[in-house]
């Protein structure tokens, strides 16, 4: 097996392509720039701090690929230090000439001439200076505690201050409050259409501003990245929110992981600062720019230049609904299936809309994981529960980094009156997963949405996903199950239709992979398609090579990271994994097993990862309707082995090349998009 961490730096290799490549519309390579950045700061955040931790505690622990956890550490540590200086060659080499020729330029301090030195001059002393708070270290001013990825500045002194104390070192701390990146008024663009200046650029030109009478000898930025990971003790729990408020409050203060410097900053200021933080040189990170290019997302919203962007694209309907005139007779008609975003997420949201105004409706159930911190969603939720409707939210949170708008969202919906737990204590409850109970003439029935993607409508515009309108009543009755599981107490009753983690999903998994094998070894054709996130679970991918070994033909489409090696001899020879990484991120899990022409087809909210097979609470549904299953197959995987613009192909030793043809290039993603248009 390959070495996860080492899959996921090569994934935002992958990204970082993305930035490069010269097809794609100018700011939105800028925007794969930040997001490689902000890949790697939870990268940091949460893998290499994972794998220090297991350095420190367990040495001699023998990890998935074979390495230790220090061999593991170094390998890794390497590969992010080799992709941080890529990043900022492209930023700097290939990104920032190109927008210099489209009139968008980043003027460094040697470039500003008078009259735009004036105007940085009057932005300090009235928009920074009265928010700085330098602090000069000494006996009473011990070292200030630095936020997580917080943007500072090491200052080396010379001279006696006001009380006589000699030279030293200051820390200042830039809040977060303040912009990253500053336009510059028309007027004194220089010719350009739009100029920007960083703030690290404006303080390091008037830092002497924060300490008079001193001199300053060096200004060096930096910025320190902390393990992130929440730690809630089971141990005398009584309320998981309770604990949890308790950990949010000292994530931004978790051990240091990665120390972030400036190119030009001096040894010794180095070694100061790794002292600060208990660090070591191989956790130190010199970069040639800012040190947070996140920060640099906010560009393409400053600057009006449609051409410079991807051309909007608007979500269709489906058919069914245009034709019908409420959803919930077409939904009673047959089943619906959304294609997000090239189909809109609008359905959903209405059937929340309709459910909270309804009379009809009696009670909404719900899953909640990611849904932001501004949701129409969650108003609906509130709206109903204040009409007075049964209304029961399972809300996660523990969903990382979104912990304290799920923690918000809980309060403000008990005070409206609905029902809210946190699934299963140990669980993570990863299910998307939608019931509308509604009394009609022939008594109650049930509406459910089934995806493979958050409850949240910004993502579903820049994430691609499916999702299922149905009124099975099989499907009903599974998910009514499941939801009686999350919210109460009793044995995993066993469901007519849907498979469950950490129940019935996994075992399902493997089952068809040996049926695969066994119609392959008595020479019958034998097929595995299977799209996701990650492939990391050991016994699937075990699984995996047997099946290879007897012949099945097998296609994956792993868009991060994957631990299977295809196509090593007498091993894999017959796997192929590829990776499509394009305008919209690819998330949906869709798994596909031939069966001897039967054919079976599911999609998920699970990856192929121990964590969502065994620790987390998801579904899988199989898809039994003819059109939906024919249509899914084509959408969700055949139209993605024929991409020769966005498809990388996996290689034995974890690396991956870029798919080209000489025939007509084929972009899933652009070919959906004119389709659906159509």
């Amino acid at each position: 097996m390959l070495n996860r961490e080492l899959g996921l730096i090569e994934f935002n290799r992958r990204v970082l392509a993305q930035a490069e490549d010269p097809r794609l519309p100018l700011l939105e390579r800028l925007k794969f720039l930040c997001i490689v950045s902000s890949n790697l700061d939870e990268f940091f955040e949460v893998r290499i701090a994972w794998l220090k931790e297991a350095a420190l505690h367990t040495p001699d622990r023998i990890l998935p690929d074979g390495t230790t956890p220090i061999q593991a550490l170094k390998q890794v540590s390497d590969a992010a230090r080799e992709l941080i200086r890529e990043q900022y060659a492209v930023m700097r080499d290939n990104l920032f000439p190109a927008l210099r020729e489209e009139s968008i330029v980043f003027l460094r301090r040697n470039e500003w001439d008078e009259s735009q030195q004036l105007w940085v001059r009057d932005f300090f002393f009235r928009e920074l200076m009265p928010i700085l708070t330098p602090i000069g270290l000494d006996p009473s001013h011990p070292f200030p505690k630095v936020l997580n990825k917080s943007l500072n500045f090491a200052v080396e002194l010379d001279g006696r201050d006001a009380f006589g104390r000699e030279s030293g070192i200051a820390i200042v701390q830039a809040p977060r409050i303040l912009p990253r990146v500053i336009r510059m008024p028309p007027e004194l663009c220089a010719g350009h259409r739009h100029t920007f200046v960083f703030l690290s650029s404006i303080l390091h030109s008037h830092m002497h501003e924060l300490f008079l009478g001193m001199t300053v000898k060096g200004c060096y930025q930096f910025r320190v990245t902390r393990d992130s990971e929440l730690n809630v003790e089971d141990e005398d729990l009584k309320n998981l929110r309770t604990a949890l408020q308790g950990e949010l409050r000292q994530r931004q203060f978790g051990n240091a992981v990665r120390l972030e410097i400036a190119d030009t900053c001096p040894q010794h200021m180095e070694d100061f600062l790794l002292t600060q933080f208990n660090l070591d040189p191989r956790d130190v990170y010199r970069v040639d720019g800012p040190v947070n290019l996140v920060r640099l997302m906010q560009v393409p919203d400053l600057v009006d230049r449609p051409d410079l962007k991807f051309a909007p694209f608007i979500p269709t309907l489906p058919v069914s609904l245009e034709k019908k005139a409420g959803l919930f007779e077409a939904v009673s008609d047959g089943d619906i299936l959304l294609h997000h975003p090239y189909q809109s997420f609008q359905p959903v949201i209405d059937l929340l809309n309709l459910a909270a105004t309804d009379p009809q409706v009696v009670a909404i159930k719900m899953t909640v994981y990611r849904t932001g911190t501004d949701s129409v969603l969650m108003e609906s939720l509130i709206a109903a529960a204040r009409a007075g409707k049964q209304v029961t939210v399972v809300l996660e949170l523990m969903a990382r980094f979104d912990e304290e708008a799920n923690i918000s969202w809980a309060t403000r919906l008990e005070d409206a009156g609905a029902h809210v737990v946190y699934g299963v204590y140990g669980y993570k409850v990863h299910a998307k997963m939608l019931m509308v109970v509604r009394r009609e003439e022939h008594g109650l029935r049930r509406y459910v949405h089934l995806g493979t993607g958050n409850y949240h409508p910004r993502t579903a515009r820049m994430y691609t996903d499916f999702g299922l309108l149905t009124c099975n009543e099989d499907i009903a009755s599974d998910v009514n199950d499941i939801f009686v599981q999350l919210t109460g107490l009793g044995r995993a009753s066993k469901l007519k239709l849907l498979f469950q983690s950490p129940f019935s999903l996994h075992s399902m998994i493997m089952s068809a992979i040996e049926r695969e094998i066994d119609n392959a070894t008595q020479g019958k054709p034998a097929q595995i398609i299977a799209k996701m996130n990650a492939l990391l679970e050991p016994q699937v991918i075990h699984a995996l090579y047997r099946a290879s070994q007897a012949g099945v033909k097998i296609q994956l489409i792993v868009r991060g990271v994957c631990a299977l090696r295809p196509g090593v001899e007498g091993l894999s020879e017959n796997i192929t994994v590829r990776s499509i990484v394009g305008r919209f991120l690819e998330h949906p899990r869709v798994f596909y097993f031939y069966n001897n022409r039967e054919e079976n087809l599911f999609f998920a909210s699970a990856d192929w990862m121990g964590r969502n097979f065994f620790r987390r609470i998801e579904t899988c549904v199989p898809v039994l309707d003819v059109k939906i299953k024919k249509r899914l197959i084509r959408e969700g995987l055949r139209i993605y082995l024929e991409d020769n613009v966005n498809a990388w192909d996996m290689q034995s030793d974890g690396s991956y090349r870029r798919r080209t043809s000489r025939a007509k290039e084929k972009c899933a993603q652009v070919m959906l998009m004119e389709e659906y248009t159509r």
